[in-house]
């Protein structure tokens, strides 16, 4: 079974052409799911249905999402923000639909100008569902090689939701960012450091042994501690003592409340930071406040409220905030070191 995760701004009309409602939260989910020689093909399309009044839902979307779909209804502001925030989350792969209330007009060229601008090189298409859907799939086969090395990294769940299952127990709910998970494996939950067992898995409501990067996953817990999970909360593997070759395979992540990174700030961003500001960054589904410490050049330093979790390999860019300025999203931070 592969997953392609698509973020997406635009409308729950266009979502319901390409896709079935699945979940409703701070961002709405619609399913896809097809047949393949290789079992399914599921497009997962992730909504946040009150962008641009709450920015926090899209960089989620974004965190989990491979492509996206960006609906143009008219050329704004908030047109302005999503095209920043795809070209920051470094979504390479994705499509464009110009599609204008009745008796309204947007400058197609115009918006591809935009596009342009921000570095996207997306494809457009109309709002049909089913040339929507074989763009999306035509997606999948150009990320396959990315989607399936994603699967063969080390576990990495952040946790969104959390809540006791009569005859069940303890089940956690999030984004499989990378890694498999299986049944019976030991876990450990950051940031807390609390171990469990897992007991059962869930995927688009069907119960499976194993969970791969890209599915959304209900984990049943076995001997995990409530209090140890909170909206911040993931999931990995233990580290592991390698006696043969005489180390330890870490932790996925490293935790610091105090990190250096390199900013790439947005075209679009006019706004320099200074020492002193307060600032959000989105990485992993988390969404961490700090305020800037050191600035020299592109190198950043930032004091955080709590601890921010880097993965060790491969990490993916994080965003870089400020929820009040405009555009919010300051750009795209990596090359994180722990101070």
């Amino acid at each position: 079974m592969t997953v392609l995760n698509v973020a997406m701004v635009g409308s729950d009309d266009l979502a319901r052409e390409i896709a079935k409602p699945s979940d409703n939260r701070d961002v709405d989910t619609y399913v896809h799911k097809e047949p393949h020689e290789d079992g399914y093909r599921i497009l997962s399309l992730i909504r946040p249905a009150k962008f641009p009044e709450r920015l926090q839902p899209l960089l989620s979307a974004l965190n989990a999402a491979k492509a996206g779909i960006l609906e143009v209804k008219a050329i704004d502001a908030a047109l302005g923000e999503a095209l920043v925030a795809f070209a920051s989350a470094g979504i390479e792969h994705g499509i464009v639909v110009v599609n204008p209330p009745a008796g309204e007009w947007v400058d197609t060229e115009q918006v591809k100008i935009f596009l342009q601008q921000a570095g996207l090189d997306w494809q457009f298409i109309g709002s049909d569902g089913i040339e929507l859907r074989k763009a999306l799939f035509a997606i999948m086969d150009e990320v396959l090689d990315s989607l399936k090395s994603a699967e063969e990294a080390q576990l990495v769940i952040p946790i969104d939701q959390h809540f006791n299952v009569k005859g069940i127990g303890l089940v956690a709910i999030g984004y499989v960012q990378s890694g498999r998970l299986s049944v019976h494996d030991e876990v450990m939950i950051l940031p807390a450091g609390g171990g469990a067992c897992t007991k059962s898995l869930q995927v688009m409501d069907d119960d499976v042994t194993e969970a791969t990067a890209g599915d959304r996953v209900g984990i049943a817990l076995r001997n995990a501690k409530e209090e140890h999970l909170t909206s911040a909360s993931i999931i990995v593997h233990p580290a592991v003592d390698d006696k043969r070759a005489g180390g330890q395979t870490p932790l996925a992540l490293f935790g610091s409340d105090k990190t250096s990174f390199k900013l790439q700030k947005s075209r679009f961003q006019k706004r320099e930071l200074s020492v002193g500001d307060i600032v959000h960054i989105a990485v992993d589904l988390q969404f961490v406040v700090g305020r800037i410490e050191v600035i020299e050049g592109d190198l950043v330093t930032v004091g955080w409220d709590s601890a921010l979790f880097i993965r060790r390999d491969s990490p993916p860019p994080a965003l870089l905030c400020q929820l009040d300025n405009k555009p919010r999203i300051m750009g795209q931070a990596t090359d994180f070191t722990s101070l």
